[in-house]
């Protein structure tokens, strides 16, 4: 035997196990950056309130404040003059900021719902951050009117699994909307009419976005509320649309009573009948499509 050659077995065996070594790492890595950055992977879309399944013909008007607070009591005196209770989401910041305003929404009779401390994209944030930002603004507004909100909307929209989870280990109820106004594209108070009124979700037990610090939004909100009622429907606060418990989340993020089901029994409306292709068909109301990009609100 060659005396060289052990050397370059050896070679060849260290040269082997490394490259196996490189193949495992490359593999660990990429299964760890799929985790990381789609962690709802595999894993069911948990939803939001976007409408409520209801017969009743009912309809929430809600507004997001973040901002500035120059048409808070223009608004206020529109909703008081047609007896209209709606529900407010207000940031942490915002409340610190105008608590006399907020004091005034609560003494009209609105719902003060928590729209995060500082506004920030939640689904970016871990579940803790997710808690600390939904609590800070919970204290403020029980510091200030000893409100215990439960009404949580996550700012632009932005939401995940984490963060629907964390509203309800809270008692929160996370909620969205399925008509959104566009008041904040600032188009003009008619277009603000003409999207709310003429929207294709609008139905009963639909949440109508709209923002207090919106340039056309005083001089549209009169015209929705008549426009709305002349359809029909009665304008409640979201605490007074929502289920509060036994309910269930459709794939449209409807909330619908749960309702229980014996054995052999077609199931409700809640999770959906099988369509021919193996898809869920929806129970007959205004179809939503939950939001998936981040929005101003």
């Amino acid at each position: 035997m060659n005396p060289d050659e052990n050397p370059t077995k050896v070679y060849r065996i260290v040269k082997y196990t490394l490259f196996l070594f490189s193949i495992a790492f490359f593999l660990f890595a990429g299964s760890k950056l799929l985790n990381d950055t789609i962690p709802t992977a595999g894993k069911a879309k948990k939803l939001p309130i976007y409408c409520v399944d209801t017969e009743e013909k009912k309809v929430s008007l809600s507004f997001d404040a973040a901002w500035g607070n120059e048409d808070t009591r223009n608004l206020l005196s529109i909703l008081k003059k047609h007896n209209v209770k709606v529900t407010f989401f207000m940031t942490g910041e915002w409340m610190n900021k105008y608590p006399e305003d907020v004091k005034a929404i609560l003494a009209d009779g609105h719902d003060l719902g928590n729209h995060s401390e500082n506004h920030k994209q939640m689904s970016q944030l871990s579940a803790e951050q997710c808690r600390t930002e939904i609590q800070k603004a919970h204290d403020r507004i029980k510091e200030l009117t000893g409100v215990e909100m439960n009404l949580f909307r996550p700012p632009y929209g932005d939401y995940n699994n984490t963060l629907v989870d964390v509203c309800k280990d809270m008692g929160y109820h996370c909620v969205q909307w399925d008509i959104d106004s566009l008041d904040w594209k600032d188009y003009g108070s008619d277009a603000i009419i003409k999207k709310v009124l003429e929207h294709k979700h609008l139905g009963n037990g639909s949440i109508i976005l709209m923002h207090n610090g919106a340039k056309y939004t005083p001089a549209a909100l009169e015209a929705v509320i008549l426009g709305l009622k002349e359809k029909g429907y009665e304008l409640v606060p979201i605490s007074e649309l929502i289920h509060k418990e036994n309910y269930e989340m459709d794939h449209e993020g409807r909330q619908h009573v749960k309702e229980e089901e014996t054995p052999g029994q077609t199931p409700k409306s809640g999770t959906g009948t099988p369509a021919p292709n193996g898809a869920l068909t929806p129970s007959p109301a205004p179809t939503v499509t939950p939001a998936s990009v981040p929005h101003i609100a």
